[in-house]
């Protein structure tokens, strides 16, 4: 049978991708290398038996807040978001900890003296959170709606987040802010860091950080769920090392990242676009563990208990000097390590009386080490007797992450290095948004925008092209 779309890559964009093609009327086929779908959003028993993990990602405040997602009748295919009480706990030495809260006015009321200015800069974008979504999910050359609150917004999202940082006078502020930052992957002295930190702070407020209720899989499988009874169909189990390889379709997308289209697409690309996929770079890998624990963890600060999402790494010079480590080749000595707790929340992930833990921290991308004694350290540091817990770990340095993922280049989790000249800059335009100089070829990958996160948006706005540019639609 022959399909109007081939779409290559079963995660969360390549599904996001099928299921708004499909839903305009197409035929859809989509290929999958893995027995399984779900790119980085898997679940799987990884230590014990009854102990669910989630391999790839494993809290969504982007999937809660996605214009895309929030379309569709993601609940009626058995996804199920659960909020934590609390986001985000950041521990400090001294057995306090900084509560992320839903409320922006209780999360300043932690803040102390900066409360106020952490009131002044939250509650413009928190109130329009739905148009800032749709803005900074959207491609960057678009004239936004509202043009004064994107401004507002970029002149504080385009500094590093040491310039963010430094606005504020306490260290609870401070840690806040180097700690979401951290989710980029640059230095924190280096732009745009702070962009990634506001999103997050902002996106805890309006949409709250939430787990899937059965693990990351529950948001694949809606995915995949909707498209088949849009009469789309998956096939696993079916690598593509080459265009050549496929039945035709009068379009093909791939969910792949910048690194694959080369290579998948070598027969067809001009030696220009080849020489500019080369160019593009990769940003530092995972070092990741799964925990099953005989108890939940016994933060030494009891509020962490509260919090889906612990940021372990102490104050903000701390955290700089640890995300600077990655970038000169080095695992820190006290890495940022970011850690969920789901089954807290969830009871579906863990044995009654059980739970299970998710870690990761940055390493250099590719690297070969071991990073596990570093990363528990750090846990210990915050929770004195996390060790006695465990019941079981599992380690997947960068390498078995590319493994388990082909996207996960050297461990990135974030389809490319989040610097800004592959974020907005010259790299990232030279590449196309989402086509290709391959007719009727487009990439929906993270490696297009807006970027990395389950929010399905690279795979939305990849479709769109397709269907204007292809189908007329």
């Amino acid at each position: 049978m022959a399909h109007d779309v081939i779409v290559v890559g079963a995660g969360p964009n390549g599904l996001a991708a099928a299921v708004e093609l499909a839903r305009n009327g197409l035929s859809v086929l989509v290929l999958e290398a893995n027995r399984t779908i779900g790119g980085a959003a898997r679940t799987e028993e990884l230590t014990l038996p009854g102990f669910r993990h989630d391999v790839g990602s494993a809290v969504y405040p982007m999937g809660a807040g996605s214009p895309f997602f929030s379309t569709l009748p993601l609940a009626e295919h058995g996804l199920e978001w659960i909020h934590p009480d609390v986001p985000l706990a950041h521990p400090l030495d001294d057995g306090r900890a900084i509560l992320l809260r839903r409320s922006v006015e209780d999360t300043a009321w932690w803040l102390g003296a900066d409360g106020p200015a952490y009131e002044r800069l939250m509650q413009p974008f928190v109130r329009r959170w739905a148009t800032l979504a749709e803005h900074i999910l959207d491609t960057p050359l678009r004239i936004p709606r509202d043009p004064l609150l994107m401004a507002r917004f970029g002149l504080r999202a385009i500094q590093s987040a040491a310039g963010l940082a430094s606005t504020f006078e306490t260290d609870e502020a401070e840690a806040l802010i180097g700690g979401n930052a951290a989710h980029s992957g640059v230095p924190l002295d280096r732009a745009p860091s702070a962009a990634i930190a506001l999103v997050l702070m902002i996106a805890a407020h309006a949409v709250g950080w939430p787990v899937a209720k059965g693990g990351a899989g529950s948001i694949t499988r809606a995915l995949a769920s909707l498209l088949e009874s849009l009469g789309g169909t998956i096939e696993t189990a079916s690598p593509v090392s080459s265009l050549d390889d496929l039945p035709p379709a009068r379009a093909v997308l791939l969910a792949i990242t910048s690194r694959q289209v080369a290579r998948v697409a070598a027969s067809r690309l001009p030696a220009g676009h080849r020489r500019a996929l080369a160019t593009w770079t990769y940003g530092p890998g995972a070092f990741k563990l799964d925990w099953a624990l005989d108890g939940p963890i016994p933060w030494r600060s009891e509020a962490c208990g509260m919090a889906g999402t612990v940021h372990l790494g102490g104050t903000f010079p701390e955290l700089r000097d640890a995300e600077a480590a990655p970038g000169s080749g080095r695992l820190a000595e006290r890495p940022f390590v970011l850690l969920a707790q789901p089954s807290l929340f969830d009871p579906t992930r863990a044995p009654e009386g059980k739970h299970t833990a998710w870690a990761y921290c940055h390493v250099p991308n590719g690297w070969q080490g071991n990073a596990t004694a570093a990363i528990e350290a750090q846990v210990e540091r915050f929770a004195p007797g996390f060790g006695e817990r465990i019941l079981a770990r599992r380690a997947h340095t960068p390498s078995e992450l590319e493994a388990w993922d082909a996207n996960l280049v050297g461990g990135d989790v974030n389809g490319g290095a989040f610097t800004l000249f592959q974020t907005v800059g010259p790299a990232r335009w030279k590449l196309r948004p989402w086509d290709t100089p391959v007719r009727n070829l487009y990439v929906c990958s993270a490696s297009t925008p807006p970027g990395g996160g389950v929010h399905g948006m690279c795979g939305y706005h990849a479709a769109r092209a397709a269907l204007e540019r292809t189908f007329g639609m």
